[in-house]
């Protein structure tokens, strides 16, 4: 058999394979909130998620203006921020995404994904809610167009089952009861939020007089 005829076999038997277009693609993790403040309970989350299904990063992405029904008033979006600047420093997988801030107004996820797919298309989304959020899905602005565009990954709540019509994706993580509305009352009634958030952001509240009214 000479050169060119071995050449052409091996090249019969063994056939180019092109690489699946998503294996380019980064794994990227999306946690929204108000973030009214961030806390404890924020952070495990995200590690939880971003390690269990080995994300190359996680996304904070404080809202401007959240569309849920049971809104309450935020403080100024410039001090959310700041406040999840500091959570999240030291942690080289976490991330601030602020497309909904700069957008402002009514924050829409299917407008924000939309956007963000825009600016990385070489990204595969994450995005992650609550047991809670996940039973409210069906209320969700275009949300049959929305899961087709990031994976839903669902973090269990207490009293909400682990179930829904649309495909979402459950990961354990510890069930920590820590709230945002709990951390304001707290500081309105001069009881101590250590531990509760971290130590930085404790910090900021004070130095700022953050939730005192």
């Amino acid at each position: 058999m000479n050169v060119s005829t071995l050449v052409k076999s091996v090249a019969q038997t063994n056939p180019v394979v092109e690489p699946n277009e998503n294996s380019k693609k980064k794994r990227v993790g999306i946690l929204g909130g108000t973030f009214n403040p961030p806390h404890m309970g924020h952070l495990i989350i995200a590690d939880q998620v971003a390690n269990q299904l080995d994300l190359d990063k996680m996304l904070f992405m404080p809202d401007s203006l959240p569309p849920h029904i049971d809104y309450k008033d935020a403080i100024a979006a410039d001090k959310r921020r700041m406040m999840v600047e500091l959570s999240i420093s030291g942690n080289p997988l976490f991330n601030l995404e602020t497309a909904e801030l700069e957008r402002g107004g009514v924050s829409y996820t299917f407008d924000t994904i939309i956007e963000l797919k825009r600016r990385h298309p070489d990204y595969e989304y994450y995005f992650i809610i609550g047991g809670d959020m996940v039973d409210y899905l069906p209320k969700w602005y275009r949300i049959d167009e929305l899961v087709k565009l990031v994976h839903f990954v669902g973090v269990a709540r207490a009293g909400f089952p682990k179930e829904s019509q649309y495909p979402v994706m459950w990961v354990d993580v510890p069930l920590i009861e820590i709230s945002s509305t709990q951390i304001r009352w707290n500081i309105q009634h001069k009881c101590s939020i250590k531990y509760l958030v971290p130590e930085n952001v404790e910090n900021y509240i004070k130095e700022e007089g953050l939730y005192l009214e």
